[in-house]
């Protein structure tokens, strides 16, 4: 079993429960941790045998698109996606960080983790 991860993935996006979130929007950062058995590929050489972190990406942008209120959420319809397309993958994990939240206070983000 292997682990790819994509970490550090940015984002600018509309996500939030506030009106002014979905309107001014703000930065979010993913790292997304993928375990599947990459022993075909480690003989093969091919990109086919394994998973295409460019496919990954584009799902992951794709997703970060469309607006939602909260981060299970996004963070779901991201893990679903993958799941439907990589069936190779025996487990994702996802953690989207939403930087300089609007809690009334100073911090560097919030963040959400989860996996199937």
């Amino acid at each position: 079993m292997s682990v790819i991860s994509i970490e550090g993935m940015e984002f600018f996006a509309y996500h939030g429960c506030f009106k002014e979130e979905q309107v001014i929007g703000t930065k979010f950062n993913i790292d997304l941790f993928l375990t599947l058995d990459t022993s075909k590929a480690e003989v093969s050489d091919k990109l086919h045998d394994t998973v295409n972190y460019q496919h990954v990406f584009q799902i992951v942008k794709a997703e970060m698109q469309i607006t939602s209120k909260l981060l299970e959420h996004v963070g779901r319809r991201i893990l679903n996606s993958i799941q439907s397309t990589f069936p190779q993958v025996e487990k994702a994990t996802i953690k989207i960080r939403k930087l300089n939240p609007p809690l009334g206070g100073k911090m560097n983000f919030v963040s959400l983790s989860m996996d199937f």
